[in-house]
């Protein structure tokens, strides 16, 4: 069993891993952690993370140029339900389309958009960068340890608007 963390060339793919070894060892797993951009390591694959630092279109274009690789994620992640994990922009390369500098077309996993941040209250910076509390919508085990009002660090422009509300799984309130 591995954790295969996706190198599409873009990421701070060595922090991502250190991490994933990190709650590998504090959690006394037997799984080892892999940063590739072989297809091929997505069939042995018990767990994906893709990462992603940048813009959508730039970061969509950097998945599409590995051969086979949407095709294999695909097929790992929708088709046998492989555990995912998108992080930052590899979280919002799951939406229908990310409108950074003109509109890109997403994955389609998740329906919605990618969308710029507009804050009600003008004074509010952009790009946010900063902490802020955690709200969970649902239960999901990638959230397990943590409780509401836990806080992240974030540093963006856009976000991800669900279609659907249901498929939103946790929110923060920045304006």
């Amino acid at each position: 069993m591995s954790v295969v963390v996706i190198d599409y060339g873009s990421g701070n793919l060595r922090s991502v891993a250190k991490a994933f070894e990190r709650a590998v060892r504090e959690d006394g797993l037997d799984l080892a952690v892999k940063v590739t951009a072989d297809t091929g390591a997505l069939k042995d694959a018990s767990h994906i993370v893709l990462p992603g630092v940048g813009a959508f279109g730039d970061c969509r274009r950097g998945l599409a140029a590995l051969p086979g690789m949407g095709e294999a994620l695909v097929e790992a992640v929708i088709g046998q339900g492989r555990p995912f994990l998108g992080i930052c922009v590899g979280m919002q390369l799951m939406a229908d389309v990310g409108r950074e500098h003109g509109d890109h077309e997403g994955l389609g996993w998740i329906p919605g958009q990618v969308a710029a941040l507009e804050p009600g209250d003008k004074t509010l910076k952009i790009p946010y960068m900063g902490w802020n509390e955690l709200c969970f919508d649902k239960e999901h085990p990638v959230f397990k340890g943590l409780d509401d009002g836990a806080h992240a660090y974030f540093v963006h422009s856009y976000h991800f608007r669900c279609a659907d509300p249901g498929h939103l799984l946790a929110h923060v309130d920045y304006g």
